[in-house]
């Protein structure tokens, strides 16, 4: 069957008739000056484009070959919006399916495979046993008792959020912890975009902060994607996430553009609800109610486990993760109270004191009133 889409180059001939069908038309509706402006005949899903092929050099004495590459034309193609074309002459075993968007070779940058980093620096040496993840201290009795009314606000806030959460999902662990990292990977890169327009409009440095964030997120989803590799979440749970993931973005984003202290101290009071949730699964794990099964392969590599590791392995791995994110965004929101939220001072600082070499003088560079 022919095509019905057409190319938008239009001949002499079928301008002429397109003309004429107009003209025919009741002279009524058309005034002088309408007829006197030109009329664009476009077809509505279909261009022409034109692709000039660049032959190679030819030697100088083959005279016929140049010349005959001098007279070709350009080679016409028409492009449909499904992505189909068909070039001008050719037969129907030459039509071919090519994406809608142009086809270019991939950039240099973009073959370096990019893998994300684990946040503590124990993960990124020697393949780490049990033991090892038992050794790497944990605080799980911290909690950051409320200073204010912000403060107060937030620890209440997120202790609301459980009732709902332990309603629903009850004794689904594994469930409940997929439905919480899908929460949990949002704030950081809310605040990281914030801060990133932030500077921009400022056009000064972000004191430290964009990075943490934006790799504290990328962490987050980590730990989703090790999840969905033990859990299927049904058709119900996922609507339910996606419903969750996009009230909860937009509040957020709110909170923050009002307070980010605030929203800094509902992060840490989140992660605080995480390791508590992370050790009631290891509870679960040792009691035998929870199945401890080989952990998937993306958790092996990321957090640099034993190719024997367990479930039970993972669960320590990211209360470690989540044990840091705790402590960070209570830092910041306490470093925001206190208008201290340049971080890079006081990490030259104590990369001074733990005989690092810094790079720059914090205390001549990054004191000027520019702050840049």
């Amino acid at each position: 069957m022919q095509s019905t889409f057409s190319p938008l180059r239009v001949t002499s001939s079928s301008s002429t008739r397109a003309i004429k069908s107009l003209l025919h038309q009741s002279t009524s509706s058309f005034s002088t000056a309408t007829l006197a402006r030109p009329v664009a005949i476009l077809p509505p899903v279909a261009t022409s484009i034109a692709y000039r092929h660049h032959q190679q050099q030819q030697h100088p004495t083959s005279s016929s070959s140049s010349s005959s590459s001098r007279h070709k034309r350009p080679q016409h193609r028409s492009f449909s919006l499904f992505g189909s074309f068909k070039a001008e002459g050719a037969s129907g075993a030459d039509t071919k399916r090519i994406p809608k968007a142009v086809q270019n070779e991939i950039p240099e940058v973009l073959l370096h495979d990019i893998h994300p980093q684990p946040m503590l620096d124990e993960f990124k040496g020697k393949r780490l046993s049990t033991a090892d993840l038992e050794a790497i201290p944990i605080d799980l009795g911290f909690h950051r008792e409320p200073a204010g009314v912000s403060d107060w606000v937030a620890y209440h806030v997120v202790k609301s959020m459980r009732i709902p959460v332990d309603l629903f999902f009850r004794t689904k662990y594994i469930h409940r912890v997929v439905a919480l990292e899908t929460v949990a990977a949002v704030p950081g890169m809310v605040a990281g975009m914030l801060r990133h327009l932030r500077s921009l409009r400022r056009c000064s440095h972000d004191g430290g902060w964009i990075s943490h964030l934006l790799h504290e997120a990328e962490n987050e989803r980590m730990h989703l994607l090790t999840w969905m590799k033990v859990a299927q979440p049904t058709l119900f749970e996922r609507a339910l996430v996606t419903a969750v993931q996009g009230v909860f973005f937009n509040v957020f984003f709110a909170l923050y553009m009002v307070s980010d202290k605030t929203a800094h101290r509902v992060v840490g009071y989140l992660e605080e609800q995480a390791v508590i949730s992370y050790t009631h699964m290891l509870d679960e794990i040792a009691a035998g109610v929870l199945e401890n099964g080989p952990a998937p392969k993306i958790a092996i590599d990321y957090w640099n486990l034993e190719e024997t590791a367990t479930i039970r392995d993972v669960c320590l791995a990211i209360r470690l993760d989540e044990s840091v994110h705790m402590h960070t965004n209570h830092h910041l929101s306490d470093r925001i109270a206190l208008k201290q939220e340049d971080l890079r001072v006081d990490i030259q600082k104590m990369q001074e004191e733990r005989g690092m070499i810094p790079t720059q003088n914090a205390e001549k560079v990054w004191t000027k009133g520019n702050k840049y």
